[in-house]
């Protein structure tokens, strides 16, 4: 695994930081609910042991009831923790800056990552960040606290200014997923962004079943399936010839999209829905992210509809 080097960067203002904050301006509540499973939200300290208690030291946490018991002095030693540890895993391949020009699939994951970090940050949760194309690139480990933030807004700024050639190209989205399964630690929250394309990919089955291993040591997943539906799903492109590129492979392919737009739909939904009822069945949380919607509206349709079904 990778890692993701942090070179000079200038701090600067975060493209999406006025849209960070009207998110969080917005129904926070409900929100922080849509996040977690749990009713119990945010920062929690929990007993790890006991140790004998040393002269001069505080008697705060001296556990009187064991003193009762045993004559002796132990104190209680905590260990902070966070009611959740986040791990944002971003497909980096070329076919993840589609389209150019306008709000791409791209841009619309760092910008609903960074979202999300702004809300878990709040909630003084635990975050992490990783890409994916070729091989795992790690940005940064699960943690939390101002500087932290502060660090992950530079990733994912400068992640938002990035092009595909900054990147591996194509993807082994199969591969990853499996050793991504493997080595987060226990009990930790997955949210996915990807398009969930990979050339050479034989079936469906292949992507079910690396979807099915990130439900290993009982991680909650979410899927953001990142397309663009005009084009991806819905083929609507003007009547008239093309050369299509795959942005992984290079391959070109000639044709008049009017000519297949009836049976490529009918291929392209049926993709969405399969990936939809395997997410269903491994209790995977699918989202459809149309990224021309915006962030925004996607993430608001999601984590109420999150809120309302946990409540």
């Amino acid at each position: 695994m990778a890692n993701v080097e942090v070179d000079s960067w200038t701090p600067a203002d975060f493209e999406s930081a006025g849209v960070l904050d009207l998110l969080a301006r917005q129904s926070v509540e409900g929100f922080i609910t849509g996040l977690h499973a749990s009713p119990d939200h945010g920062f929690s300290v929990e007993f790890a042991e006991h140790r004998l208690y040393n002269t001069g030291e505080s008697t705060r946490h001296i556990d009187w009831k064991l003193f009762a018991r045993t004559d002796k002095l132990f104190t209680k030693r905590y260990e902070e923790e966070t009611n959740l540890r986040a791990h944002f895993l971003l497909d980096a391949s070329a076919s993840m800056f589609y389209p150019e020009g306008r709000p791409g699939k791209w841009g619309f994951s760092v910008r609903a990552t960074a979202a999300l970090v702004h809300l878990l940050d709040k909630q003084r949760d635990a975050y992490g960040l990783l890409y994916f194309d070729k091989e795992i690139r790690r940005a940064l480990r699960p943690s939390m606290g101002k500087s932290h933030h502060n660090l992950m807004m530079l990733h994912l700024q400068k992640a938002l200014r990035s092009k595909a050639e900054d990147y591996g190209g194509q993807t082994k989205l199969v591969h990853s997923l499996h050793e991504l399964a493997e080595t987060m630690p226990a009990r930790s929250m997955l949210v996915l962004f990807s398009d969930c394309f990979e050339t050479g990919l034989n079936s469906m089955d292949e992507l079910a079943s690396a979807l099915q291993h990130l439900r290993y040591k009982n991680h909650e997943v979410l899927l953001f399936h990142v397309v663009d539906s005009e084009t991806e799903l819905s083929f609507d492109w003007p009547n008239r010839p093309y050369t299509l590129v795959d942005p992984e492979s290079g391959k070109q392919l000639r044709l008049n999209p009017a000519e297949y737009r009836e049976t490529y739909r009918y291929q392209a939904h049926k993709f969405r829905q399969m990936l939809d009822l395997r997410c269903g069945q491994f209790g995977i949380d699918f989202v459809e992210a149309d990224c021309a919607t915006g962030h925004l509206k996607v993430l608001e349709s999601f984590l109420r509809r999150r809120s309302r079904r946990i409540k």
